[in-house]
């Protein structure tokens, strides 16, 4: 979980992945007869550093749990290249009621692999195990749900207990939906492994795994959401490495032809000049950043925090540990990527130690020393953390460095047992919603436990808006407030750079880590180029 954002929802799972430790995969695994490097025409092979965790779409959390079941169950909506939802399942949508109900119209065309269509009731049982079971991503999404109903197979109504804008897009984005007449036969959903004979309706099959070596996924030959109806690569295949490096000498050699996860900056440096490999640029949807313990003291002063803000030289971190690949948000949790909320009014704190300095002696504090906790397995924030600790020294303050094993790391998150947390979020698509998780009282991943009664009611009026134009006004502020009093101190917005073969073309690129040119729709019309 290098980057999961939202998906620290569930991150106890994504610690997981840690403990896998696939072995490299034998030469010729994952090669195709009679092709150029992993694929021939009718195959594309991907590398990747993880194993599946769990089958379970609505319970996997591991990059590569999400690759290989986001392309065999389909989610409501998609995004394109600008973050914005488009139809996938769902062919419309809209609020009514004065917020109070939200209705969905379905596809008709889609089938479980099984013969069975995908129709409203899977979308209605989906949710209720989630709403029942309250686990995931989804359960914290969805509070305002009192009950869904099939009104017919192809149109789910969602019946609310407040307005809530924010609904129909996270449930649509962040919902897989699963087939009743299979996961319904569990005790509970949650706990269903789904391990083996898989039933799925996306546009590829999984029909075999290697574990540690390799996932080999087949088209399916009738999918409507593709373009001509019919996924253009006939076999997608997974292949394990141990590290990027050796992804990267696969790439080379031809034996893979993209390379799944988000490149180091300097390893995407090393591939820019190679004419056999393209760099495609992703943006996020999340951001870096740097969280101070509201509840511990000194922390708890604002103007020590104010002090901590001070102390970062966020340009060097952006332009050395970073190499380019990252911008500055002017210190805003509404980032470039959310163009329908950007505050330009909003700046970043800027690099003065000698203002940190006087802001300690305001607060009394002389030779502050704090600690800071970040994942020692994240290549990113193990260059910038050093610099985050050498900057803070000229303005008189001490940071203890502490990188930690990355299930250590979750587990001291989640506790709220440190003082400064050092990490990033990958998808904040919705502010209004993302603001609930992350910074209203008692949010799941209010990992600073902030609490402010007028960032409360401001965020919750962020809620009940049903478009962005409505929830802007007190989006925009909440932001100014969380900037002002450093519930958050953003470094920058990554550029993510996913690396593979020349001779592939037509992807479509989706912002986030997670979907990249790797989401669904881009796989099922990527194609040979020529």
């Amino acid at each position: 979980m290098r980057r999961i954002a939202l998906a620290a929802a569930a991150a106890a799972l994504a610690a997981a992945v840690a403990a896998c430790a696939p072995s490299t995969p034998s030469s010729g695994t994952g090669g195709a007869t009679g092709g150029s490097g992993g694929a021939g025409a009718d195959r594309i092979t991907i590398g990747t550093t993880a194993d599946v965790v769990n089958y379970n779409p609505l319970v996997g959390n591991s990059r590569t749990d999400t690759w290989v079941t986001n392309l065999m169950y389909p989610h409501l909506m998609q995004m394109d290249e600008s973050g914005q939802r488009i139809p996938y399942f769902a062919t419309e949508w809209s609020y009514g009621d004065k917020g109070r109900t939200a209705t969905v119209k379905l596809r008709d065309d889609l089938k479980w692999s099984d013969g069975k269509p995908v129709t409203a009731d899977d979308v209605v049982f989906t949710i209720g195990a989630v709403q029942k079971e309250k686990f995931g991503v989804v359960a914290g999404l969805i509070t305002a749900l009192d009950k869904a109903e099939a009104l017919s197979p192809t149109e789910v109504k969602f019946h609310l207990s407040r307005p809530d804008g924010t609904f129909l897009h996270n449930v649509g984005f962040w919902m897989p939906i699963v087939p009743k007449h299979v996961f319904e036969k569990a005790p509970s959903v949650q706990k269903f492994a789904n391990a083996e004979n898989w039933v799925s309706a996306g546009p590829y099959r999984l029909t075999k795994v290697e574990r540690g070596q390799r996932y080999l996924m087949e088209r399916v030959e009738s999918f409507g959401p593709a373009p001509g109806g019919k996924p253009g690569v006939k076999e997608v295949v997974f292949r394990v490495f141990p590290d990027v490096n050796t992804e990267v000498l696969a790439l080379r050699n031809g034996e893979i032809d993209m390379i799944g996860n988000v490149l180091p900056p300097a390893t995407a440096a090393t591939l820019k000049s190679d004419p056999k490999i393209k760099l495609t640029q992703i943006p996020s949807l999340g951001w870096a950043h740097l969280q101070y313990n509201t509840k511990r003291k000194p922390l708890d002063d604002v103007r020590v925090r104010q002090a901590l803000a001070y102390s970062v030289d966020y340009e060097a971190i952006r332009k050395i540990a970073m190499q380019g690949f990252a911008k500055s948000s002017n210190g805003s949790v509404l980032t470039p990527s959310q163009p329908d909320y950007v505050d330009p009014t909003i700046k970043e704190y800027p690099y003065d130690p000698a203002k940190a300095k006087a802001l300690l002696a305001e607060a009394g504090q002389q030779n502050l020393s704090v600690s800071m906790i970040y994942d020692q397995a994240d290549p990113n924030i193990a260059k910038w953390a050093p610099m985050v600790r050498d900057s803070a020294k000229k303005a008189g303050i001490t940071i203890k460095l502490q990188g930690l094993e990355r299930n250590t790391y979750v587990d001291k998150s989640l506790k709220h047992d440190f003082d400064i947390y050092a990490g990033s979020w990958a998808i904040m698509d919705n502010p209004p919603a993302n603001f609930g998780l992350a910074f209203k009282s008692g949010g799941f991943i209010n990992y600073a436990q902030v609490a402010d009664p007028e960032l409360d009611e401001l965020i919750d009026k962020g809620q009940r808006a049903l478009s962005p134009e409505e929830a802007k006004a007190p989006i925009q502020e909440a932001a100014r407030i969380i900037r002002d009093q450093v519930y958050d101190n953003v470094l920058y917005v990554e550029t993510f750079n996913i690396a593979h073969s020349a001779e592939w073309t037509n992807w479509k690129p989706m912002p986030s880590e997670l979907l990249s040119i790797l989401n669904p729709l881009s796989l099922a019309q990527v194609k040979r180029a020529g």
